[in-house]
């Protein structure tokens, strides 16, 4: 175990890299298969930020020991999971508060605050300006669309090419000679 490998035993949750010292892990970086599993986790609180996701739950999506998925996801992604959901929560709340109409308060269940005060008091420390406060200005604000670049609507124009542009001269050139032959032998 102590040389970097993955291991897993039946009745044993996936653990990695030993207790070797700590510089050592980061000078080598976490295994790929560590990694995928922190991503599946990650990837499951993105799309459900809105749910409870303590860390049992995330080690259990992740198939690692409680301990070790706490350490290894602040060392992947810089911040400990916690945070990491507070963060999506409240970039959702920002989004919605500014596209929608939606009272505050179906904002605050919406992205998964069970009271509306922790929600405002969190909003808050996060932000620095209350929900309302950062509708009001974002509606004085107005929002308008920056222009598109030029390489994201040339490739929304982009002809549905099924074969390659060479392929096709290439055929078409066969097409020609084809014709062109059959008009000297006839």
């Amino acid at each position: 175990m102590g040389d970097g490998a993955l291991t897993r035993t039946p009745d044993r949750p996936l653990t990695g890299m030993g207790r070797g010292n700590k510089r050592g892990r980061e000078r080598i970086g976490q295994p790929p298969e560590l990694l995928r599993r922190l991503l599946r986790a990650k990837d499951r609180m993105d799309a459900a930020s809105h749910e409870e996701w303590p860390v049992p739950r995330l080690a259990r999506v992740s198939g690692v020991s409680e301990a070790h998925f706490a350490r290894s996801f602040k060392e992947a992604f810089g911040v400990p999971p916690h945070r990491y959901l507070l963060t999506r929560r409240i970039e959702r709340a920002k989004a919605l508060l500014r596209d929608t109409d939606l009272p505050i308060t179906e904002i605050a269940f919406q992205t998964g605050w069970n009271s509306l005060g922790t929600f405002g008091r969190t909003f808050r420390d996060v932000t620095g300006e209350s929900p309302g406060e950062l509708r009001a200005r974002e509606k004085a604000a107005g929002h308008q669309l920056e222009p598109v670049p030029a390489c994201f609507l040339s490739a929304a124009h982009r002809p549905d090419l099924k074969t390659a542009v060479l392929e096709k001269r290439r055929q078409d050139a066969d097409g020609s000679m084809s014709g062109s032959q059959q008009m000297e032998v006839s």
